[in-house]
Formats: structure tokens, sequence, C-alpha cells
């Protein structure tokens, strides 16, 4: 169901379409890389909404390089995904540029991300994710190899990262700098710094002031952005080219459907009823049974989203329970039929922050890793064993 709001609250901006090199993206949004989450399966119904651009699940460098099988899965995707974007983690700069190298030889990918924003600590203790960009050397080496690669077949490739280590160490504008000179066709900004992790409100001051301190390449800001008025008030105060989007659209995939209306002037917005959500998660969920070829597989994953789909709605804690371990299609089916149809949207309770803020929380780095902004013999050992995982979210 969609409707007209009017309120105070509905906005609605015309935003120009998004250009990340030789690509046009008419609506000017991106799906944030989320371990777990942004599989073909949610990247369908996301698209089924709304336009943008659409990043799989991060995955690393060192992975790919060795053609690891649960690693090619994850960069998998459908026939009509337009823009194939894939987003690679790493530390080294040789495996950086061989994933880069292979995800162009083979054709797998019309755009590539860096993830230098991760603030997971088996991450960032090993010096990856948003601990990295404070070893500029490294950094540099990264991004410039990585773009190198990338310019074999004119693929765009931009990076995401947050303001630095915590507001002492801040690495941003500097970084911005370092991966404008080297080619990147865009640069995504998260506005917490590691420490808060997801903590606190995301500084909206620092994507604008990184918007001005780099004219001459597409700024994206990445935030608290659960709403499509919040994409527009932060459009409105940083003048950046294009938002991402992350928790927001957990258990919302419709949110793409709101964004794409706000960016184009209209003030319609999906405000699903039960009954709507309960389709849309068992949809969900037979997409992520076919994504995975194993029923059970796909139920275990729907399991999670359940929670994000019913946030705000006047679900009974028996019934949520019972879908928590729900073990096959027939059996969500008949939970999802428990359900009173006939609730429409909760409103407010609906809306606002997703998943789990925390607090702020002391950074996991390598020891001594903020003595130096350049990389040491017995830092650079370290990092063998941060690429191990298939995965870094």
């Amino acid at each position: 169901m969609t409707e007209t709001i009017d309120t105070s609250r509905s906005k609605q901006l015309k935003l120009p379409p998004l250009h990340l090199g030789k690509h046009t993206i008419d609506v000017p949004v991106i799906l944030a890389p989320m371990a777990g989450v942004t599989n073909k399966a949610f990247r369908r119904l996301c698209r089924e909404y709304g336009g943008g651009l659409y990043v799989n699940e991060m995955v690393t460098a060192r992975s790919l390089v060795e053609r690891n099988p649960e690693s090619l899965r994850i960069i998998e995707h459908d026939d009509d995904e337009k823009i194939r974007s894939v987003q690679i983690y790493g530390v080294d700069a040789v495996n950086v540029g061989k994933a880069v190298r292979m995800l162009v030889e083979e054709d797998r990918a019309e755009h590539i991300d860096l993830n230098f924003g991760c603030p997971v600590p088996k991450v960032t203790k090993l010096g990856g994710g948003s601990a990295l960009p404070w070893k500029t050397d490294l950094f540099t080496a990264i991004v410039q190899n990585a773009v190198k690669e990338a310019s074999r077949n004119d693929i765009p490739l931009t990076i995401k990262m947050r303001k630095g280590i915590d507001e002492d160490h801040l690495t941003f504008i500097e970084s911005a700098k370092i991966a404008r000179d080297a080619g990147v066709a865009g640069i995504a900004l998260h506005g917490r710094t590691l420490e808060q992790r997801y903590s606190g409100k995301a500084d909206w001051n620092a994507i604008a002031e990184l918007r001005e301190a780099i004219p001459d390449v597409p700024i994206l800001g990445n935030g608290d952005i659960f709403a499509a008025e919040d994409a527009i008030d932060m459009v409105e105060q940083t003048g950046i080219d294009g938002v991402v989007i992350g928790r927001g659209c957990q258990g919302r995939p419709w949110l793409f459907g709101d964004l794409q209306n706000a960016f184009e002037g209209s003030e319609e917005r999906h405000r699903p009823g039960v009954s709507e959500v309960a389709d849309m998660i068992y949809r969900h969920a037979e997409l992520l049974v076919e994504t995975f070829g194993d029923e059970l597989k796909g139920l275990r994953e729907i399991r999670k989203h359940v929670a994000w789909y019913f946030h705000g709605y006047p679900v009974g804690g028996q019934l949520r329970a019972k879908m928590a371990t729900v073990p096959d299609l027939a059996t969500l089916r008949e939970y999802l039929s428990e359900l009173d149809h006939s609730i429409g949207y909760p409103g407010a309770s609906v809306e606002g922050s997703r998943g789990r803020a925390g607090s702020p929380k002391k950074p996991h780095l390598p020891d001594g890793w903020l003595n130096s902004r350049i990389l040491g013999d017995a830092e650079r050992l370290g990092l063998v064993g941060a690429e191990l995982d298939i995965s870094g979210g």
C-alpha cells in the first residue's frame, strides 16, 4: 500500500542522477553492503521497489584470489542486475589488486567498492576496515593498485570509509584526497568514527566538510538515514551527490521506493500493514531458499529478518519466538497466517533507528597501531591473518 502523507515531515527534492565513471545511476541511492543481509535475495526485493545501485556483501580479497566457493557465491548476481556491484575488503595491496583483476578479467562486475569502514573488532584488531586508513602508506598502495587494475576495463572503483579511529585520530579528509588523486570514481563517508561503531548520531557536518574539500569527485553520505526525509535532509545539509543506505532498510526494502519517490519530487510513501509485511517476509524466505539452494539454510537466514520486518508492529512475543525457529516454508506460511492481518501501518513506532546502536567502545587495534602513520615491518607481518575470513562483516 502507498499513500501520500500530508505532514510537515514529508519532503521531496529533485536530485540529478549520480555519475560513477561510465555509469549513470538514475536514482542516486546506494545499498550499503551488509554481511548476511545484502545477498541476491534482499537485493532483488529492494530493486523491485526503487532504483539505485545495489552492492553485494563484503568479500575478502584473499578468498576471491583463492577462489573460495563461498566467496564466489557471495559475488553472484541475478541476470537482471544491470550494474553488478562487488565490495572487496583487503589489507594487502597485492591481494586486492589480484582480486580486482580477477573481477575485471572474468567479467564479474561493472562496479567495485573497497571497504575501509567496517568497525567489527575481528576486522579492526588486525588492522583492517576502518582501522586501515590510519596507515597512509598502506591505504595509498591499496587504492592505487585497485584503481589501476579496475581501469584495465574502465570499471569505476569507489571507496567507503569512516571519519577515523576516534575524534583524536581523524583520517577522512586526508584519505579522500589520496583516493581522489588515485582516480577513484566516488567516495562514501559514514559520519561516525570506529570508536562510535553505530552509537550516537552520525556527524553530517563531517560529510559536508568532505564535500567542500573534495569538489571534483562524487561524494556520498551514510549514517542515520531511516526514512526518505532523512535522505533529503542530509542532501540539503551537506550538498552531496547521493546517499548510502545501511541499517535503515533492514526489514524495509520498500524504503528504496520511498527514496526514489522523494528524489523525483513525489510525496508518495509505502506504509504497509501487517498483511503486506507478512507477504514480503514469505517472498523473502522463498528467495533465500532459491539463493542458497537449501530450504533449511534459507529459513535460518530469514529468522533475523523477521525481527526487523516486525519492528514496531503489534505482533505478540509468542508468535515472534515461534518464527525465530521456523524450519521450513510450510511452517512459516502457517505462522504468518496466525497474524492479525487487519492491522494497518502503526506509524511512528515503525520508523526511526534500526538494529542495535550500542555504545561507543574502545577501538580494537593491533598493538602500537596509533604510534605511527606508516606501517612497520612487524605490523605488516601481523596483517597476514586479516583476510582469512571470507567476509569481514
